[in-house]
């Protein structure tokens, strides 16, 4: 709970930075404090971050994307939010390292992977065909509902536009964000998977990391 915090937090700060502490105006700020509601993150701790990301004085994080190779060929995309680029490159590299995978330069793995937008609303009285074909002129590619609500994708650069259409219509937006989705996965051994996971963990406790996305099939998937 407390790294998800962290996350919703940094989240709050760049949106700030990028659009200002106004959520009316600024639509990558709403997206943040939605999701930090759907986290149950206290209010307190939602205003503190937008105060502290509005002072001048404050350091700012910036978003750093990495990537790279796990062991066994699988491709690994880590988004970062740091406030010390030199700390985070040599981290990161050091988890590589540790777990015989290869850091990768700018665009090395990118291409592998689609990069997504979602959203998540409520259920009640919604007919998603209807839906699907009503929000297809705003980006969406694909509905369909789980247990707890339902879910919106689309391409990364259709985010505004599906979120003001759906802000538009009325409808609650329980929670919302990106994904890198991998175009082709590949299956391993258990024994193997568990060399995987072990950089993925590495990674993922480390305090400027926000997500981590790889190509390991998802019957094995563990991140």
């Amino acid at each position: 709970m407390a790294k998800t915090f962290t996350r919703i937090g940094k989240d709050i700060a760049m949106a700030v930075k990028e659009g200002g502490p106004n959520p009316e105006t600024n639509s990558r700020l709403r997206a943040a404090i939605q999701n930090a509601k759907a986290a149950n993150m206290p209010k307190d701790n939602v205003e503190r971050a937008i105060k502290r990301a509005s002072d001048k004085d404050t350091d700012h994080y910036k978003e750093v994307l990495f990537e790279g190779y796990a062991p066994h060929g699988i491709a690994v995309i880590i988004e970062t939010a740091t406030d010390n680029n030199n700390r985070t490159v040599a981290n990161v590299r050091s988890y590589f390292n540790k777990c015989n995978g290869t850091l990768g330069t700018s665009g090395s793995v990118e291409f592998m992977f689609d990069h997504k937008c979602h959203f998540k609303i409520p259920q009640e009285g919604i007919d998603l065909e209807e839906l699907e074909l009503d929000m297809i002129d705003f980006g969406v590619e694909e509905i369909f509902a789980e247990d707890d609500g339902i879910l919106i994708y689309g391409p990364f650069e259709s985010f505004g536009a599906i979120q003001k259409e759906l802000e538009a219509r009325g409808l609650e937006i329980l929670s919302s964000g990106f994904e890198r989705i991998p175009q082709v996965t590949k299956e391993l051994s258990q024994e193997d998977t568990a060399e995987v996971e072990k950089l993925i963990g590495l990674i993922e406790d480390d305090d400027d990391v926000q997500n981590v996305y790889h190509s390991m099939s998802s019957s094995t998937e563990d991140s």
